[in-house]
């Protein structure tokens, strides 16, 4: 089959198909995605795509066991995410939020300097490996660093909160990180 007579055989089935698949999704999105990939295996299997109204309906046929691929994924992403949200609630019942004045400074802070500081601080990173995971160079980490610490000191300050224990708190992960 050219590519003229699969043009032909996608402008004769795309509507019936999306209706179809409109039926059986959730979502308007979802269909598109089985349609979108009903038409994808019938381009690469366009040898075997029959001629006249059976094309329809070999694409219908397509179309059911894309979405019941769909709808198997969709079962294993509910499973998932069901088991992350009860280890979730477990681990959220062990530690009680943090409203602290210290947290509500750090809360205050940039997205990226919370983010290298907890990197830090929480995960234990090294300068090297943090410029791994943010994607810079060590040099790059370790000027941010310094500046993200200044900045979080000054906020403390600010806050009237003495910053040389937090400061003491950032000097405990390892002394790598904090080059």
């Amino acid at each position: 089959m050219d590519e003229d007579e699969f043009a032909a055989v996608y402008e004769r089935t795309y509507r019936p198909l999306l209706a179809y698949a409109l039926r059986r999704c959730a979502t308007p999105e979802d269909a598109a995605d089985v349609v979108a990939e009903t038409f994808t295996i019938a381009w690469r299997r366009a040898a075997e795509l029959p001629s006249g109204d059976q094309a329809r309906l070999w694409l219908y046929g397509v179309a059911r066991r894309v979405l019941a691929n769909h709808r198997r994924g969709e079962r294993r992403h509910a499973v998932k995410t069901a088991v992350l949200r009860a280890e979730l609630t477990v681990l959220a019942a062990g530690a009680p939020p943090d409203d602290s004045p210290v947290a509500r400074v750090f809360d205050g802070l940039s997205d990226r300097d919370r983010e290298l500081l907890a990197l830090v601080a929480w995960e234990g990173l090294t300068g090297a490996e943090i410029a791994q995971v943010l994607g810079c160079s060590r040099n790059a980490v370790g000027v941010r660093l310094h500046r993200a610490r200044k900045r979080f000191a000054r906020a403390l300050k600010e806050a009237g909160i003495d910053p040389v224990p937090a400061a003491c708190l950032a000097r405990s992960a390892p002394q790598e990180a904090l080059t």
